[in-house]
Parts: structure tokens; sequence; C-alpha cells
């Protein structure tokens, strides 16, 4: 048990490796195990990272290719939803990045929801800390509508942040579609999106939403990851966050996210 930036942990290594296995088993099952916080009353933030880091650790050794992170709970629509007042991020290996237009198995998530974002694309790495909004936008090739399909590995309601950050800040996949862009083609801050499930309008939001800038919440990673040692590489693509609340879907739902002059991001559970 060692000190670190989000506090002391409390659980040892093998507590850690523990509760890993439990929601590998629980994402291959799709049966979400109860409350990480009600079971371990002193977990801290420090050691649900430490949870996320081994969970990620595995995936690479079976060969899965880290693709970028997401970042959650940055708007205050998301807070509200869930009643978690920081953001936390997630690891998004490539076999979570779907295209818009296609078929998802809605039964391959567990408490399936969606989000409306933005994604940066990296022309370049981010490493902090003192990271800027100015730095991410000159780091960025091209930001990308995208929808976030959330998937809860721990039940709800009760979730705290280091719930959700065991659990991978509940990425489930990400589907990217409509018309990239440039940063300076367009004031990122106002750009907006009407949600649609079903043919009717669920949510609307502006991306200045998050963090009053969405290239804000990719500031915030980097610094934070730095502070874990780590940093953004050139290439990867961040979610920054979604600037509407969670929509449930069911098997047989469309969802159609309208970004106007970005174009439209589509998908159906079957």
């Amino acid at each position: 048990m060692s000190a670190s930036p989000d506090g002391e942990r409390t659980l040892d290594d093998a507590a850690v490796v523990a509760i890993a296995d439990e929601l590998a088993e629980a994402d291959r099952t799709r049966t979400p195990v109860p409350l990480l916080t009600a079971r371990h009353p002193g977990m801290t933030v420090a050691d649900a990272y430490a949870v996320q880091r081994t969970w990620r650790e595995r995936g690479e050794a079976r060969g899965r290719r880290v693709a970028g992170h997401k970042i959650g709970l940055t708007s205050k629509a998301m807070q509200a939803a869930t009643g978690i007042t920081e953001p936390d991020y997630g690891v998004i290996f490539d076999d979570m990045v779907l295209e818009s237009g296609g078929v998802v198995e809605h039964a391959a998530y567990s408490n399936v929801r969606v989000e409306v974002e933005l994604a940066f694309v990296l022309a370049e790495p981010l490493a902090g800390p003192g990271v800027t909004v100015t730095d991410v936008l000159r780091a960025t090739d091209r930001v990308v509508p995208a929808l976030e399909i959330l998937d809860a590995r721990v039940e709800m309601p009760g979730r705290t942040i280091v719930d959700t950050i065991s659990d991978n800040a509940a990425m489930g996949a990400m589907v990217v579609g409509g018309r990239p862009v440039r940063v300076d083609d367009v004031d990122l801050r106002w750009v907006s999106a009407l949600l649609y499930r079903n043919e009717t309008i669920e949510e609307t939001g502006v991306a200045a939403g998050v963090l009053g800038h969405p290239a804000a919440g990719v500031a915030w990673l980097a610094n934070k990851l730095a502070a874990h040692g780590d940093s953004l590489a050139a290439g990867e693509t961040v979610l920054s966050g979604s600037f509407t609340r969670p929509t449930w879907v069911h098997p047989g739902d469309t969802v159609h996210a309208d970004y106007g002059t970005l174009g439209a991001v589509t998908c159906r559970f079957a």
C-alpha cells in the first residue's frame, strides 16, 4: 500500500487483484457485481485506479490495444444524473471503437445507456502537468462526433466515484461518425446535438457544458494522467465527456445524434 495523488491506498495488492477478477467475470457474464464501496468501505480513489490499471494490464496482455481514453462526469448534466461531482477517466481499447450506422449487440453490455460527446484525435502527445486548452487544441488533428455506450459492471444505483473508476469509468464502446473538423474550423464550445431514440428527442446539449470547453476535459485528463505517471500518445482518441444526460436504450432501439453541420452518428441495438 502506498500514497498517490488520489490519497492513500487502503487495499493490499491481493484485494485489488481480487476486485479486478470480479469485474472481469462480471464483464464476461453480463452480471453486475454488488457495490464495491459497500463491501470495501475504506476503499479510496487510489485503490480504484489500481483496480482499473490491473484490468487494463490484463487486457493488454491478451493482445488488446489501447486506442485512447474516455473522460467521465465532466458536465453538470452528468454530475446531476449520477450524484458524483468529480471527473474520472477510463481506457478505450481498439475493439471498443465502432462505426456509425452499425448494429450493436445490446446483450454485450449491462445497464446500457448512451451519451453525446466529441472525440479528440491527437496528432501530438500530451504530457502534463500544466497542459492547457491551448495545448490541447495545438496537439489535436481533428474532432469527431461520437456516442458513448455505457456499460456498468457494478450495480446501480448508489455508485460512487470509487465504483465508477474501478469499473473503467463505465466504458462500454464508442460509435464515431459525422463530419470530422479541425479545431479552427468551428467554435467547439457551440457544437450542439439532438439525441433521438426511436425518432423522439430524448436529450439536447451544447459542448460548452463540458467544463466550459470540451478541450478542457482533455487538458484535465492529461494532467491527471501525469499525476499517475502516464500521458496521452499521438494517435490516441479521447472522448472528452458527455454534454447530455445518459439515455437508456433497449433491444430494438435506434439511436441518432444530430450534430447539425457536423453530421450525425447512428446505431441500432439488437
